[in-house]
């Protein structure tokens, strides 16, 4: 196989799996270092809970974008999640040319939290984090973050959801009971 075909076959694979992960459908974030003038800022779908004891998440930021520059410093950073009426500062934080310094600051609504961080005023949940370690994944990095505070939100406010490359409304707001113990769970096969 010549070396033009397989690099014709790895970018079909790449916009296939894009694709595809496409249909997972997430909610949306804002990750960010610094406030005021060194406030950096991206949007993000890439959040993952991990411990509760202690409290840890996951983010995931592409090697060559700006955040990554100061994640990789070990400097504290925030993720805002995000509500269905903050689409529009999703975007905002999404285009390559997004602001940065005071302009992204004001942008997320001119609030710092505890840490020092940047937050999205308005947002449904925030948690301030310091960089606990950094995993190497591909064009990414995994950036452990240790949970030094978490902001709740009004709990009216319904999520901004991220499906297919566009962003669904729900449609059913009920909130759902927390179980007060473990079920079992059927197993069904297909």
């Amino acid at each position: 196989m010549s070396s033009a075909i397989d690099h014709e076959r790895t970018r079909s694979d790449r916009a296939e799996f894009r694709q595809a992960m496409g249909r997972f459908c997430t909610g949306v974030t804002v990750i960010a270092c610094g406030t005021g003038t060194s406030t950096e800022a991206m949007t993000a779908n890439s959040l993952t809970s991990v411990s509760l004891d202690p409290l840890l998440l996951l983010v995931s930021v592409r090697t060559n974008g700006r955040l990554h520059r100061q994640l990789s410093q070990g400097e504290a950073f925030s993720v805002s999640v995000l509500a269905e009426e903050q689409q529009q500062l999703s975007g905002v934080f999404a285009r390559q040319d997004r602001p940065r310094g005071i302009a992204a600051y004001e942008r997320l609504g001119r609030w710092t939290g505890a840490g020092g961080t940047a937050l999205a005023a308005g947002s449904l949940a925030a948690f301030e984090c310091t960089v606990e370690a950094a995993y190497p994944g591909g064009d990414h990095t995994l950036f452990l973050g240790r949970v030094t505070s978490v902001h709740q939100g009004r709990t009216t406010d319904r999520p901004l959801v991220f499906y297919a490359g566009g962003y669904p409304r729900l449609t059913d707001q009920r909130p759902v009971p927390a179980l007060s113990r473990p079920r079992e769970v059927e197993s069904t096969h297909v």
